[in-house]
């Protein structure tokens, strides 16, 4: 909790320059070389997720999308806080995609979390860790419109400090099939939490929605 803390007022308050000092970039040129292109840089749940987007930022303008807060005096503050510098755009999910695509299109890098349970609409149901996961499909949709390529990325604690893995671009991706293509996704996040499995979010209920007929997975 107290790691958490730390990691948020950094977030919200940190200068550019201790943000470079805080975390370094590895895989930097996996994203330099896809200039002009429109880019996904597909980011799983781990600790230090706000930090990554706002230390990437300072290399290329992202776009990215969120869930509105309850409060909307908390919703302001997180808004304004992840828009801070100056170096990107946000949109709430219950605005669509298409000003994301739009953004993607203009040059915007797309800093996406796909990898929470959003129900049965716009999902499909695949393995993660074993157990049929509802999937949004989101990133092989919008990669396909926007002609992107897509760069897995995730953050990573160490000694000092924090460093953000970018990943090469994904071959052969999206394809015709969304299903097989979040199949894949979620193979990708499962192996990325593998490496650092304290470092993911847990608390989220990923197996909250289940297939018609089977029972609660967490009851």
């Amino acid at each position: 909790m107290v790691q958490m803390l730390l990691e948020y007022g950094y977030c919200w308050f940190a200068s550019p320059e201790r943000l470079r000092r805080l975390m370094r970039i590895e895989g930097l040129e996996n994203l330099k070389q896809h200039e002009g292109r429109p880019v996904i840089l597909m980011m799983p749940h781990f600790t230090g997720l706000d930090l990554a987007g706002l230390r990437v930022s300072l290399e290329t303008e992202l776009v990215s999308i969120y869930s509105r807060q309850k409060d909307p005096w908390l919703d302001e503050f997180f808004r304004t806080r992840r828009l801070r510098l100056g170096t990107g755009i946000i949109f709430s999910r219950q605005q669509g995609t298409r000003a994301v695509i739009r953004a993607l299109r203009d040059g915007y890098r797309l800093y996406y979390l796909p990898d929470q349970d959003f129900g049965h609409r716009d999902s499909v149901f695949v393995p993660f860790f074993g157990v049929n996961a509802a999937t949004i499909t989101g990133l092989s949709r919008m990669a396909m419109v926007a002609g992107a390529a897509v760069l897995p990325c995730y953050p990573r604690r160490e000694a000092g400090g924090y460093a953000l893995v970018i990943e090469p671009a994904l071959d052969n991706f999206p394809t015709n099939d969304p299903t097989a293509d979040a199949a894949r996704m979620n193979a990708i996040i499962e192996a990325q939490v593998r490496r650092q499995p304290h470092q993911y979010f847990w608390l989220h209920k990923r197996f909250k929605s289940r297939p018609p007929g089977e029972a609660d997975f967490y009851g």
